[in-house]
């Protein structure tokens, strides 16, 4: 399990008094699953001929992330916890891709794909220092 000290980093200011009970009370995994629910919303946007393509790979994607901050979390141990945050980041990471790849292909719009991108970006780093503060 992630250790108090460590987890108290990412949660949000109102609640750094309050020990940690789940994962849940992690603000890396709040903003994950504020990023899935944009992301079902901005590949609404998609054409229909993407349903099973970027649709489907970016909603796969955006899901990844607090699933695997959970799962991570829920196997209490430090080394286990590190790897999953990592898959996290690397989904994170692939969901930053597409949304550049339907950029290109203007599907999205940089304007309408804006606060998203800087949404990974944040997340990414919350990410990235919960994983070195663990190790």
């Amino acid at each position: 399990m992630v250790p108090d000290t460590i987890a108290l980093c990412l949660l949000p200011v109102a609640t750094i008094k309050m020990k940690i009970r789940s994962y849940k009370d992690l603000m890396v995994w709040q903003r994950s699953m504020d990023l899935v629910e944009s992301i079902y919303r901005i590949t609404e946007k998609l054409p229909a001929k993407e349903q099973w393509g970027f649709l489907s790979q970016m909603r796969r994607a955006a899901v990844s992330v607090p699933s695997n901050i959970a799962e991570g979390y829920g196997r209490q141990s430090s080394g286990n916890y590190i790897q999953f945050l990592s898959i996290s980041r690397g989904s994170l990471l692939e969901l930053e891709t597409q949304i550049e790849l339907c950029i290109r292909l203007k599907y999205l719009t940089r304007i309408d794909s804006e606060k998203i991108l800087n949404e990974i970006m944040e997340i990414n780093k919350m990410l990235t220092s919960l994983i070195s503060k663990i190790k």
